[in-house]
This record gives structure tokens, C-alpha cells and sequence, in this order.
């Protein structure tokens, strides 16, 4: 397929936009929590149910809205969320109680796979390897945050004009987005005709709603219910059994059993799963808590901590992604991949053994997982869900795999605080709660490096030398 560059870089224009507005309510929010407890009176933990609530109902259209993008096309599905996306913005703006609010971030979730989504888009126009790779790195840098000026925008927004400012803002992004994608966003309908399973949705989304809630529900630690973790994750078995039977049944699945036994799926899921459960909550939880800590750590308050650890860190992904997917091709996607997970566990390590004695090492080691994962392993990640699918149904992998990081990102937040919190307790040295909970991340980032060797290679998608694929693949 022959494109002009022009209409190229319009269609880029148009996505990248789509991606920041999603971006925006995954990460402009986290620095106003405290100004949204104070102005709709009720405490934090309350409040940060709301962004529970939007990861989760996430996760849940992720992995069935790019297979309805395949049937009824992709520039569709993609501006009905963005359509829910400014519902959702402008209910939470006008939110007078923590249900309003609630009520607008779960509206918000429906577009957990709005970058899946674009990167399919963006498969289906650009045919040349090395072209597609760099558009992916750049779509998919902004899920490391927006060069981390969008936590520092929301905390100012937040701080002078109140929370609601946030999600005008976001609407207001939301409204460019929509109107660039109907303007020069292409259609694309690889599976038109065919009949959408909801029959396997409904099994599926009922499992990863169940695993998240369990998940979520574990990260409490001491207050946990832990009957209701028990009770979520044996609905979740019984959930995806009913999932798999259904599969076995229908003509045309949402998942064909088969695929799922393919390498070229369990392994990439595993490999993402394993992945985000070592790096997330390392960066996110266990560093943004050490700076802050006035005993333990270096008693940073919480907008100099953002700046001095997540702004850097987001930035360095944003520059590095696009240059990460444009080496893919040349390089091979599962050795650009390891690259970035052998640098996240040198990384981690550093932070464990020198990072929580010396504010400077810590900086320095944060940076460099931002290159290695934000802006190498999550680019490479995401682009393996889309090139790794099979031509017969090319969402149902991206859409698992979006799943697979949500998954993972809830089951970090779950373990090395959990480790932290208790070496501390046994310890009674915090530092060695903080370096336990770090080198549990590096280890659990080192099963992912093994797992990324049973990968096979997407050669279809890299522009040196292919060797026949196995049926295992």
C-alpha cells in the first residue's frame, strides 16, 4: 500500500493525539488525588478507588475492543471511545460527590485500548518494517507519560484551580483528538462480515475483572479482606474455564483455543506479565516512597520527589521510544527487547545495593530504567502484541496483551510492597525493606529476560533475513 508522507504524518498527527488524551487520564490525575479528597470532603483512599476503578474497567474493554475494531472498523470503535472519553471527562468535571466522580472515571475506562487500537491503524497503512517501527516507538512513548509534564501540569492545575481544571483539560484534549482522527483518521475493517463473539467476552471480562479485584484488594496487605482475594481469584478460574469451553464451541471465537497455545502468544503475555510485575511499582512505588521517607530516605516532599524522579524518567522514555521501534526492524525485535530488560535489571539492582544510601545513585538508576523500559522493553512490548498476531485475527493478541500489563502492574503493587513492608517489620532497618522490595523486582525482571527467549521472531515485521516460522509459532 502507497501512502504520500503527508498523509503519513497527518495520520501519525492524529493518533499520537488519541494517545495523549488517553495518557492524560492514566497520568495527569495521580498528583491531584489530595486536592480531589479535600474539595469533595472525603479522605484519599477513597479517591484513589477512582483510579482503581479506571485501570480495572481498562483492563476489561482491552481485551475485547480491538476484535470489535477488526469487525466493525477500526476509525470507528476508536472515535466512540474517544466520544466516551469526553462524556467521562466532562461527568468527572462537573462531579459534585464521589459517585459523580467515580461515575465519569469508570465512562473513562472504556478506552483502555485506545494505543492497541492506534497501532493496529498505523500496521494496517505502513507496510515498510523500519517506518512502522518508528511511528510505533512514538505513539507508544507516550504511555511512559508525556515527557512527565503531565504530572506536573496536573499538580499545578490542581493546586490553582481545583481538580476539575484537569478533566476540562483532558475534554478539551479529548475534542482535538476526535475531530484530527474523523478528519484524517483511515478506516480499516480486516474482519468485516463476521460475527462479533460476545458469547466469549462476557466469560473473559468477568475472569480479569476478578483477577484485578483480587489483585487490587492483596495490595492492601494488612487490611486486606483476604476471603474476598480467595473468592475473586476462584471466580476468576471458573470464569476463564467457562471462557475456554465457549471458545471450543463457537464458529467463529473471540479466541481460537489454538492461538492461545501458540508461542508466539503465551510467551509474549507471560514475558509482559513478568515484566510489569518486576519494574512498575518499583519506579512508581518503592523509589517515589524512599524519596519521600523523612527517616529512611531523603524526605523530599511529593511534587519535588515527581520532579526530581518521574519527570526525568518520563522524558527519557518519550526520547528514547521512537528510536528503540525504528531499531526493531534492523535489529530484531527480541534482541532490542533484551537490551532493554537486561538494562532494567542493572537498574533495579543499582537502586537496591547503592540507590537507597545515595540520592544522586538513585536518580541516576531511575533514569536509566526509564531508557531501558519506558523507553525501550514497553515499546517493544506493545509492538510485539500487534506483529505477532495472526492475519486471522489480528486484535485479539494486542487486546490481551494490554491486559496482560494491567495485570501485571497490579500484581507489582501487590508483591514488593507487600516484601518492603514486611523485611521492615522483620528487619527493623527500613532501607533493608526498600532493598528487598527492589531486588524482588529485579528478580521477577529476570524470569521476564528468560521468558523472552522462547518468543519467536516476528520476521514478517523486521527487515533482515527471515527464517521459516515453526508451528509452534
Amino acid at each position: 500500500m502507497t501512502r504520500r508522507a503527508g498523509t503519513f504524518a497527518s495520520l501519525i498527527a492524529a493518533l499520537l493525539a488519541a494517545c495523549v488524551a488517553f495518557q492524560l487520564n492514566a497520568s495527569m490525575l495521580s498528583p491531584a488525588l489530595v486536592t480531589m479528597a479535600r474539595e469533595l470532603r472525603t479522605d484519599e483512599s477513597t479517591i484513589s478507588l477512582s483510579q482503581t476503578l479506571f485501570f480495572t474497567l481498562a483492563a476489561m474493554f482491552s481485551v475485547f475492543l480491538p476484535r470489535l475494531s477488526d469487525i466493525y472498523g477500526r476509525r470507528n470503535v476508536l472515535l466512540g471511545m474517544l466520544a466516551m472519553m469526553l462524556l467521562g471527562s466532562v461527568v468527572a468535571a462537573l462531579a459534585v460527590n464521589v459517585g459523580m466522580l467515580f461515575a465519569g472515571r469508570i465512562i473513562q475506562g472504556v478506552t483502555g485500548p485506545v494505543v492497541p487500537i492506534c497501532l493496529l491503524m498505523l500496521r494496517h497503512e505502513i507496510s515498510d518494517p523500519r517506518r512502522y517501527g518508528a511511528a510505533l516507538g512514538l505513539l507508544t512513548a507516550v504511555n511512559g507519560g508525556i515527557a512527565g509534564v503531565d504530572a506536573l501540569v496536573g499538580g499545578w492545575l490542581a493546586t490553582n484551580f481545583g481538580f476539575r481544571s484537569l478533566f476540562w483539560v483532558i475534554a478539551a484534549t479529548t475534542v482535538v483528538a476526535i475531530a484530527l482522527v474523523a478528519v484524517w483518521g483511515v478506516e480499516s475493517r480486516p474482519s468485516a462480515g463476521t460475527r462479533m463473539d460476545w458469547g466469549g467476552v462476557v466469560p473473559l471480562v468477568v475472569s480479569v475483572a476478578s483477577v484485578l479485584t483480587a489483585f487490587n484488594e492483596a495490595g492492601e496487605l494488612g487490611e486486606a479482606d483476604w476471603l474476598l482475594v480467595i473468592i475473586s481469584l476462584a471466580v476468576a478460574l471458573i470464569s476463564f474455564g467457562t471462557f475456554l469451553a465457549v471458545e471450543a464451541r463457537v464458529r467463529v471465537p473471540l479466541v481460537e483455543p489454538r492461538l492461545l497455545a501458540r508461542r508466539g502468544t503465551w510467551a509474549l503475555l507471560l514475558t509482559t506479565l513478568l515484566t510489569m510485575t518486576g519494574v512498575f511499582a518499583v519506579v512508581n512505588g518503592l523509589v517515589m516512597s524512599l524519596a519521600q521517607n523523612r527517616d529512611a530516605g531523603f524526605g523530599l516532599p511529593a511534587d519535588v520527589a515527581s520532579l526530581v524522579f518521574l519527570t526525568p524518567y518520563a522524558l527519557v522514555g518519550w526520547l528514547v521510544g521512537p528510536f528503540a521501534g525504528r531499531l526493531a526492524p534492523s535489529f530484531g525485535y527480541r534482541g532490542v527487547l533484551r537490551i532493554g530488560l537486561i538494562g532494567s535489571v542493572v537498574a533495579t539492582v543499582l537502586m537496591a545495593f547503592v540507590g537507597v544510601h545515595s540520592m544522586p545513585v538513585l536518580v541516576a538508576a531511575t533514569v536509566l530504567i526509564g531508557i531501558t523500559y519506558a523507553g525501550i522493553a514497553n515499546i517493544i512490548l506493545n509492538g510485539l502484541g500487534i506483529v505477532l498476531s495472526p492475519a486471522s485475527n489480528p486484535g485479539f493478541l494486542p487486546g490481551l496483551n494490554a491486559g496482560a500489563f494491567n495485570l501485571g502492574s497490579g500484581l507489582s503493587f501487590a508483591i514488593l510492597p507487600a516484601l518492603q513492608l514486611g523485611l521492615t517489620e522483620t528487619t527493623g532497618s527500613a532501607v533493608a525493606g526498600y532493598s528487598g522490595g527492589i531486588l524482588l523486582g529485579a528478580a521477577i525482571t529476570l524470569a521476564a529476560l528468560g521468558t523472552s527467549f522462547l518468543i519467536p521472531r516476528p520476521a514478517d515485521a523486521e527487515a533482515i533475513r527471515s527464517t521459516p516460522r515453526t508451528a509452534a509459532e
